[in-house]
């Protein structure tokens, strides 16, 4: 890369070191000799020439002293000048983002104090200060929180203050503590030590101990406090306008941990505008456009006249030039054998081996002999000419590479360098072996050292490695060759088409490509870089430089031997040890040229500080292979610009005495990004400085095009890609015929589309552009362009600004990696640094916020994530650089493990659709005809008429339950009801109808005895599930009480299950409490008293030792629409909600199940459910005494025990109905994945299951259903067996499948029209789609109407609304302490504002749709079938747009397979995603990106707080459902304890 990036500032307010060192080399300047600083060339441009270098600027860059080696290839002192005073810009903005929460087990370095820069004073140090969240103000915790140095009270106010302190808005003055903005120089810590002071004061003055108020921001602060300054610490600061972007979000502040302030602190500085305001877009009727980038009016374009071709220097052919290379050999191998061609070096700077011009000729023909006779048969040789065989050889072993390549070169076989492979897995190494593979590569040579490093299997022979072909290792080394004959001689061909060497180059996306070099090409190219360098016969030069490609190849393997210069050869590991190295070598042996790259100069330089005895003056030429730096004599330094597809593109020559030196280009950053140059003539802070490197090669012609599309010639003010057309290019990319004629085969066109020239042209993968007088720029690799909202940034320009940021203390040896990534339709920046092992939490935060900070004052680019991995993580490359695309990979698939992540999606991501605007719905005034609303059918669906059934069952005649039961201890009083299973599998217990009605009466008479109960008192039931539960229940009813079911407490964990109990028997106004002996026990022990207050229950009656009297007399209730039972549970958003069934409510209810499931006295059915609400309880306790049928109880608690126990039931009873909850039918799918062999040979059989119903209150899980059907197909269960039911609080079944009736049917929807309460139904598979199945049968009796939760206005069908419901089972209210009269009527007692008034409707809260399918029902009519989306309630509406938790959570669970569980809420307009983590805590923070980028991708959202948990924080209650609210509560008391919380900005 050619270019150096320096940025110019002025410094505004204090001057830096830095600064001062400019002024006075500007001062004193006058007084030295140097050529006229600046002059106008004839051009678009203003070019500022290189001034020679003063001492005190050069002593500048001794001073700058490196800690340890590290890469300085993007080091440039004026950039990092322009840098800091980026920075200083907002050094007085604080930082309102909160850092990020770790658990301490993830911090590496717990001391902040530790670390604390010389000159700075923390003002407060809490030690634990983000870790967990410690005694930040949480209830009862005193003032013992690990190392915080307040009271609870002190915590509090300090927080309170602090939060203050950093939002105070427009209307309040701030202070601007120095605590976190401490920077590394030391004019910046001045006045630091006052802030302790302050912060005492402030503490004195407003001891507050009311924890902040996170839920109402306004615009002034509640009690209007002003906190004052201490005199001495400077004024306090207005907050300055916002700007765009990170930037003045990034100063680290708040020392408060609390959730709530953090999230608050979160949701302030997101309220800021950003700079690109979001333009008008609209949405059409079911797309929802992402907004385009429209192109800014003020955008800087392109103006110039249309560009023309520049030719190089004619390439004057001198006549002793040879023929071919391999005739320069044989010339210099046999006139002057003695002469040297390469010195290697070792590691101690000594020469290893010298290699003469007649040692590399005789073992090159040695070579050639070997490959073409001794490999295979004499009939069938393994190797023939134009074969490629691949050269493996180590960075310090050049002798033996040239040796080979030579050797190849003589036998006409092409050669295929490539790197060492140290592991079967190394970064790259798999693309190298589908290089290897598609050049038909069977032989790879290597040397003797080499080959004895290469990893070997237990047998000694070398593996295979991955991707790679099958190769047979040929050592090169004299000793293990065969001599060639007397006679035999490599044939000498000039110079032809044949392909002479095959060059691996790596593309952005990390594929390696093989670029084919021809004979004549190779020539040539050696031919240009004589001519241009000057090169002359025995000159000596110094290679540090990779020597199997690219420059290193050219000049000092190949150029070199033409010539017959001597090459002095320095070995990498020899540079890290000695960055001198080289400079000692040009000293030592007058050498004439050096080819190095600029962090090689840069490591020189500054271990070259005390050196005083170089003398470099014998070097006239110094090759930068990446750019340039103006550090030693300007006019030696000769960068060059090259490609692995063009070879060497563009070369500065050396610079003759007296003639002036080259000029540069200030050019602006923001140009730059539109692809357009413009001079920057003011200094600004975002300039970019280019050295130019030359003019193009002799021989050659050169052209810039547009770097998509059509090659057409770009204007003379535009940057596009340079085109060569030239004999001295590659020619193909091998095996690539496509991609070949893309790049080497291009016909650049005029603005008419006329042909620029008839011979093809090569596109170089360099953008830049011809300046005046031919000279050429660049600008940047087409592989580092990143296009950001319409804008061109490269990589290394962003590189260079991060590492501009405290250079020296933070990125381990410059180790720094930026590529993009393509989210939502936009490429995102991505960087990622290695941070040095001693760095702190704080260090990498504020280093962080800074780096955001600089890239956006200099690029104006928002970062979209920025990653800190432990020093030498990433992967390297083979020469210790960064394999980018390796890095890339390994981000996207969540397996980078960085130890720190800041996510910046809400300042980048500027093209979301618009926040949705509602459209007002159609009001009663619409025309409505019959049954059409607005020209759609009404969506209203009922079951089949119970009138109209015929039903001879006698249990009609009984409007109660108690009567029942009765009647059938009289007619089949040995009738078996109940059975209830053990884990084992084994009957606990059973019960027939006497055995029932029996011990019911002995219950009922207990009440009466020692209760001393009325009719109509309420009875909690706390039973665990089984056969006592349900003699409890009927025992009530018998005694005339209302029965409630309660789930006891759980023994492991009374502190929170507890609470709970306690809480239902209050809310029910139960009288007393009926249990059994155990948990009587556990109502009274220890742990009890300490989770409740035990001395406030009612009585508690333990059944376990019933009286054996019975009651005088059964009671008989006297109006059926009394009060049978309560229904209690808990709702997923965490309401606890009772509902009154009356008499006729149950009867009706039972009667509906017997129909839909045709359940008889003969019939067995298995209930695997929870007994204690909705439709859990009525299958377990009612319909068998209703029904007559036998119910197989299994408690769901048992299945933990024993996983196969429901399944192995169903099949040892023949049973053909069977009702699950989907934790257990998770359960069975999770625990028998594996054993469903062993279960099918030990007989389980579900072929006989007609129904298998998931019991449930939410949408269908498609895919846990779908799943448990494919496991245990094999086992005989019908696919078509398995379906869902739908209750809610109103209703506790609505839908549920019958026996007979069509099979459930699933559609897809479209989740964007979702989101606009459309119902839009796309095929299965497109983009967006969502699966929904049927929610089970709508029951007889039952009538469902679709209506607009807002306007109450029926739906046409497939609208989505509301699931309204009107059945004979709807509970009749709900029972509350409260007396909430306007929501009992609105959810029970509903009617439509227009349309059918007269009916009465509840209201089930949950959103859904009917459609009517092509199926019949068993009355013949098509069939209606209804869809539940979900509950209203735990919708989120984020941008005016509706959202269901479980979309987003199945997205997120879908990225990362560490991932087990997740769940979704909202806090103030702010998305949470918790997700819990299957694996080790380092993995936590891989998680965060992928999270964001999939909830964007899918859900056009913007994660605000992405928290990582352990398993089995994410609360779930019985019926498998996730209480979110739970979650909700406890993320914001602190009470999650998560392995790391991250706050995206």
């Amino acid at each position: 890369m050619c270019k150096r990036v320096s940025l110019c500032c002025s410094l505004a307010g204090d001057i830096t070191q830095k600064g001062y060192e400019k002024k006075r080399s500007k001062l004193i300047g006058a007084f030295f000799p140097q050529t006229p600083g600046k002059t106008e060339l004839p051009s678009p441009f203003f070019f500022n020439r290189r001034a020679p270098v003063t001492p005190s600027s050069s002593s500048r860059y001794h001073r700058r002293r490196s800690s340890g080696s590290r890469d300085e290839r993007y080091r440039s002192d004026v950039h990092t000048e322009a840098v800091q005073a980026a920075l200083a810009k907002n050094k007085e903005r604080k930082m309102a983002v909160p850092m990020p929460s770790k658990r301490r087990s993830l911090v590496v370095q717990t001391s902040m104090d530790a670390y604390t820069p010389p000159g700075t004073r923390r003002s407060v140090t809490l030690s634990t200060r983000h870790l967990t969240y410690t005694s930040s103000g949480s209830e009862g915790e005193g003032g013992g929180g690990g190392g915080t140095c307040f009271s609870r009270e002190g915590s509090i106010s300090m927080e309170r203050w602090i939060n203050r302190a950093i939002h105070g808005t427009s209307s309040t003055t701030t202070t601007t503590s120095s605590t976190a903005s401490s920077s590394s120089s030391s004019t910046r810590s001045g006045g630091s030590g006052a802030a302790g002071g302050r912060l005492a004061d402030v503490l004195a003055q407003h001891n507050h101990s009311a924890p902040p108020d996170v839920t109402g921001y306004t615009n002034n602060t509640a009690d209007g406090i002003q906190v004052e300054r201490a005199p001495g610490a400077g004024t306090a600061a207005q907050r300055p306008t916002p700007k765009y972007g990170n930037a003045e979000l990034m100063e680290t502040g708040d020392v408060s941990s609390r959730v709530s302030a953090k999230i608050q602190q979160l949701v302030n500085t997101l309220k800021r505008p950003k700079r690109p305001p979001l333009r008008e877009f609209f949405v059409d009727d079911f797309e929802e456009l992402l907004e385009v980038q429209q192109p800014d009016p003020n955008q800087p374009k392109a103006e110039g006249a249309q560009m023309v071709a520049t030719r190089g220097e004619q390439l004057g052919v001198v006549t002793n030039w040879p023929p071919s290379l391999e005739a320069a050999l044989q010339r210099w191998g046999t006139i002057s054998p003695k002469a040297p061609c390469l010195t290697t070096m070792d590691t101690n700077s000594k020469p290893l081996y010298v290699l003469t011009y007649g040692k590399l000729w005789s073992r090159s023909v040695k070579v050639a002999f070997n490959l073409l006779h001794k490999l295979g048969t004499k009939q069938e040789p393994l190797v023939r000419p134009g074969d490629r065989v691949a050269l493996v050889f180590p960075n310090n072993d050049p002798a033996a590479f040239m040796t080979a390549f030579y050797g190849c070169l003589l036998a006409e076989v092409v050669p295929v360098p490539i790197e060492v492979p140290l592991s079967r897995k190394d970064a790259g190494s798999q693309q190298i072996g589908f290089l290897l593979g598609s050049c038909g590569v069977t032989v790879a040579l290597t040397s003797d050292a080499c080959h004895k490093g290469l990893p070997k299997s237990p047998t000694g022979e070398i593996p295979q490695f991955k991707g790679w072909p099958k190769v047979l290792w040929f050592v090169t080394e004299s000793k293990h060759l065969s001599k060639p004959p007397r006679d035999w001689f490599p044939h000498i061909k000039d110079a032809n088409q044949d392909t002479a060497y095959i060059e691996y180059k790596t593309c952005k996306d990390g594929s390696v490509l093989g670029v084919t070099v021809m004979r004549i090409s190779l020539l040539t190219h050696c031919q240009t870089l004589t001519q241009s360098c000057a090169y002359t016969e025995a000159e000596t030069i110094v290679n540090v430089l990779d020597f199997k490609k690219d420059v290193g190849l050219w000049h000092a393997v190949l150029t070199s031997v033409m010539n017959m210069m001597h090459v002095i050869s320095i070995p990498y590991a020899l540079m890290k040890v000695n960055p001198l190295s080289w400079i000692q070598k040009v000293c030592q042996h007058k050498a004439k040229v050096a080819c190095v790259k600029s962090r090689d100069m840069h490591w020189a330089l500054v271990a070259h500080r005390e050196q005083r005895d170089v003398n470099l003056s014998s070097l006239r030429m110094l090759v930068v292979a990446d750019g340039s730096n103006p550090c030693l004599k300007p006019e030696v330094i000769c960068p060059c610009a090259s490609s692995p597809e063009a070879l060497t593109v563009a070369l500065r020559r050396p610079v003759e005495e007296g003639s002036t030196p080259p000029g540069r280009g200030v050019l602006s950053m923001q140009g730059l990004s539109h692809g357009v140059i413009r001079v920057d003539s003011e200094e600004k802070l975002s300039v970019l400085t280019l050295q130019d490197v030359g003019a193009v090669m002799p021989g050659g012609t050169m052209c810039v095009v547009k770097p998509e599309g059509v090659p057409q010639l770009c204007k003379t003010d535009e940057i596009g890609e340079l085109c060569v057309c030239t004999v001295a290019t590659g020619t193909s990319y091998y095996g690539l015929a496509g991609m070949t004629k893309n790049t080497f085969e291009v016909f650049p066109v005029t603005n008419s589309g006329a042909p620029v020239s008839e011979f093809p042209f090569t596109r170089t993968g360099l953008l830049g552009f011809i300046g005046p007088g031919g000279l050429i720029f660049v600008a940047g690799k087409m592989d580092g362009l990143m296009v950001v909202g319409g804008r061109q940034h490269n990589a290394d320009d962003i590189v260079a600004t991060a590492l501009a940021v405290e250079p020296m203390k933070f990125v381990y040896r410059g180790r720094i990696a930026v590529f993009s990534i393509t989210v939502l339709h936009d490429e995102r920046i991505v960087v990622v640094a290695e941070q040095r092992p001693d760095s702190t939490e704080e260090d990498s935060f504020q280093w962080m916020s800074r780096v955001l900070q600089a890239i956006d004052g200099i690029h104006q680019v928002g970062v979209y994530c920025l990653a800190l991995v432990p020093s030498n993580t990433l992967p390297k490359t083979p020469l210790g650089g960064i394999h980018l695309s390796e890095t890339k990979q390994l981000f996207l698939e969540g397996a980078l493990h960085p130890c720190n992540v800041l996510m910046c999606p809400h300042t980048c991501v500027t093209n979301l659709p618009k926040p949705r605007q509602k459209q007002p719905e159609i009001g009663p005034a619409s025309v409505m005809v019959g049954n059409l609303v607005s020209g759609k059918r009404i969506a209203q669906a009922s079951g089949r008429d119970l009138g109209q059934i015929e039903d001879n069952d006698q249990a009609r005649k009984f409007l109660f339950l108690s009567e029942v039961l009765q009647w059938r201890a009289q007619t089949t009083p040995d009738h078996v009801l109940y059975t209830l299973l053990n884990s084992r599998g084994t009957i606990a217990s059973s019960l027939t109808c006497v055995q029932l009605h029996k011990r019911a009466e002995k219950i009922a008479g207990m009440l009466a005895e020692r209760g001393h109960l009325q009719d109509g008192d309420h009875v909690a039931l706390v039973y665990p599930p089984g056969i006592d539960l349900i003699v409890a229940f009927y025992g009530c009813l018998y005694a005339g009480c209302v029965p409630i079911t309660v789930r006891p407490p759980h023994p492991q964990n009374i502190a929170t299950t507890l609470p709970t109990v306690k809480m239902i028997v209050e809310v029910s106004r139960s009288v007393c409490v009926m249990t059994t002996q155990l948990i009587f026990k556990l109502l009274k022990s220890k742990e009890a008293s300490a989770a409740v207050d035990v001395r406030t229950w009612p009585p508690v009656l333990d059944t376990d030792d019933l009286p054996k009297k019975k009651p005088p007399l059964l009671y008989k209730p006297s109006n059926p629409d009394t009060l049978a039972y309560l229904d209690f549970s808990v709702s997923t958003t965490g309401m606890l909600a009772g509902v009154k069934m009356s008499h006729t409510a149950t009867s009706a209810f039972c009667r509906s199940i017997k129909l839909q499931c045709e359940l008889y006295p003969s019939r067995e059915v298995a209930i695997c459910l929870d007994p204690y609400c909705g439709l859990g309880f009525v299958l377990w306790c009612l319909c068998s005494v209703y029904s007559g049928h036998q119910s197989i109880l299994i408690p769901p608690s048992e299945l933990e025990v024993n996983p196969s126990l429901w399944l192995s039931a169903v099949s040892q009873y023949k049973v053909r109905d069977t009702f699950c909850s989907y934790s257990v039918m998770e359960l069975c799918t999770k625990g028998l994945g594996l054993q469903t062999d062993s279960l099918k040979a030990r007989g389980l059989d579900l072929s006989r299951v007609r129904t298998c119903v998931v019991v449930a209150e939410e949408r269908p899980r498609t895919a846990l259903t779908q799943s448990f059907s494919k496991l245990f197909k094999d086992l005989g269960l019908h696919p078509r067996a398995v379906s869902t039911s739908f209750g809610c609080r109103v209703n506790l079944a609505i839908c549920l499948q019958g026996t007979s009736g069509p099979d459930p049917t699933t559609v897809y929807v479209d989740m964007r029209a979702l989101r606009h309460d459309r119902v839009r139904l796309v095929e299965r598979g497109s983009p967006h789609s969502l699966p929904l199945m049927e929610s089970g049968k709508i029951l007889p009796g039952v009538r469902i109407i679709i209506a607009n939760p807002e306007t109450k206005g029926p739906m046409g069908e497939s609208h989505l609304g509301e699931v309204w419901v009107h059945s004979g089972h709807n509970a009749s209210g709900y029972f509350t302490v409260y007396g909430d009269e306007a929501l009992q009527s609105d959810h029970f007692n509903s009617r439509l504002s227009f349309g059918d008034t007269q009916t009465v409707w509840a209201r089930t809260g949950y959103l859904g749709f009917l459609r009517r399918t092509e199926l019949t029902d068993a009355s013949g009519e098509r069939h209606d079938a209804l869809y539940v989306v979900g509950a209203l309630e735990e919708a989120m509406e984020l941008r005016g747009m509706r959202y269901h938790p479980i979309d987003i959570e199945t997205s997120v669970i879908r990225t990362h397979k560490s991932i087990t569980e997740c769940a979704v809420f909202t806090w103030t307009n702010l998305l949470v995603v918790v997700v819990e983590l299957d694996g080790s805590e380092h993995e936590a923070l891989d998680l965060v990106p992928l999270v964001t980028n999939v909830v964007l991708e899918e859900h056009y959202l913007i994660v605000g707080v992405v928290v990582v948990v352990d398993i089995g924080v994410i609360p779930i209650n019985s019926r498998g459902e996730k209480q979110r609210m739970h979650l909700r509560d406890g993320f914001l008391a602190d009470q999650l304890d998560p392995i790391y919380v991250a706050y995206n900005m």
